[in-house]
């Protein structure tokens, strides 16, 4: 089904959420014919606070909002559905478009088999009617489950359309770039270089699928990573969990700047123990890109400022390999709660690979490691 027909058939003037692949048709479609536009459509920060930007944008027009996001998301959303949403709270409702990752009979990567089995029966158990979208969905059973969506919306309750793999599809092409300069395989490249022997913990998407390609062609062990596949938002939490723990270890976390904004609040926790063993390394292209390189709100910010204001010991930026590689060199041997902002361009090897390694595999030997 093309995009602008499902859009067209929602009816809908505002639009927020998380980019994801599955979306990637609607997610082009709204950039191209929006932008980034406060009246009709907002990127946000994680699911929940998508919800709750929908539900403001109700109070202020009454008209029905639509969030969107991959179904990793559905457990952002389970709070502000529960205690703001919901009909027995404030019934304000909401159109959901959810993206449906690890689809059962589908293969798909390990952090969204769970989710997949669970993705209806969540929002069932929300009390969300859904609606699964597929390839084969026509426009007239697309209208005929609105208009059965429309009459639950009117009393306060919220709808869901699941997306499948290929459910919609969107012909114009959408470009997104930067103005910076060096790329992020060659920055966990450095990194890596410099690090030596040091535990990393690296977040979610093509950081973490590079970090394992990078062990590869150096023929290096993969036990000294742990690959944060999923959870996306966590990976400085888990680094924190470590570091503590792992006091006489250098502690290296790679994170990315749409899974920072996700759950920023790690930060003022983690430099109110401030462990002397933990270095935070922001690689910044300001976008979405595993998810097909939606912009985020991080290249207009002061990471810097920030990582100062929450209590890291040493914070700076740079934007290209001499800096980098020589702020690296500084904070191994620092011995201080160290944050590095690294600029990036948006942009990955056409041929990256994943893990060949399971989830366990990665676990058990990066524990071992540890001891």
């Amino acid at each position: 089904m093309k995009v602008e027909d499902f859009v067209n058939v929602l009816n809908c003037e505002f639009y927020t959420g998380v980019p994801d692949s599955q979306l990637k048709a609607l997610c082009n479609y709204l950039i191209n014919t929006y932008g980034i536009d406060e009246k009709h459509h907002l990127i946000a920060a994680n699911e929940g606070n998508s919800t709750a930007l929908a539900a403001g944008y109700h109070l202020a027009t009454g008209d029905v909002p639509v969030v969107y996001m991959q179904n990793s998301g559905e457990g952002n959303i389970i709070n502000p559905v529960a205690s703001l949403l919901n009909d027995e709270v404030y019934a304000i409702p909401a159109i959901f478009v959810i993206g449906w990752r690890g689809q059962p009979g589908i293969h798909d990567e390990p952090q969204h088999i769970y989710q997949g089995k669970i993705t209806c029966e969540l929002l069932d158990l929300m009390g969300i009617e859904n609606f699964v979208v597929s390839e084969d969905t026509t426009i007239d059973e697309l209208n005929e489950a609105m208009v059965g969506f429309n009459e639950i919306l009117k009393v306060g309750k919220s709808v869901a359309f699941v997306i499948r793999k290929n459910a919609l599809t969107y012909d114009e092409k959408v470009v997104y770039e930067n103005d910076n300069n060096i790329v992020r395989e060659e920055i966990i490249e450095h990194i890596v270089s410099i690090s030596g022997e040091d535990p990393i913990i690296s977040t979610t998407g093509k950081a973490s699928r590079e970090l394992f390609e990078i062990r590869e062609s150096k023929n290096q062990s993969h036990k000294y990573d742990f690959l944060t596949v999923g959870s996306m938002g966590h990976s400085s939490s888990i680094a924190l969990g470590v570091a503590i723990n792992k006091p006489e270890k250098r502690v290296w976390c790679i994170d990315g700047d749409g899974a920072l904004l996700m759950h920023m609040g790690s930060m003022p926790v983690i430099g109110n123990v401030n462990p002397d063993n933990l270095v935070h390394i922001l690689i910044n292209n300001g976008a979405h890109e595993t998810v097909g390189g939606m912009p985020t709100v991080a290249s207009d910010m002061d990471f810097v400022a920030i990582a100062k204001a929450c209590g890291y010991s040493y914070a700076v930026s740079v934007d290209n390999f001499k800096e980098l590689d020589e702020e690296l060199i500084k904070v191994k041997n620092m011995g201080k709660l160290c944050f590095i902002e690294v600029l990036s361009s948006i942009g990955a090897r056409d041929d990256l690979g994943r893990p060949t390694t399971t989830t366990l595999e990665n676990k058990e030997n990066f524990m071992k490691f540890l001891d």
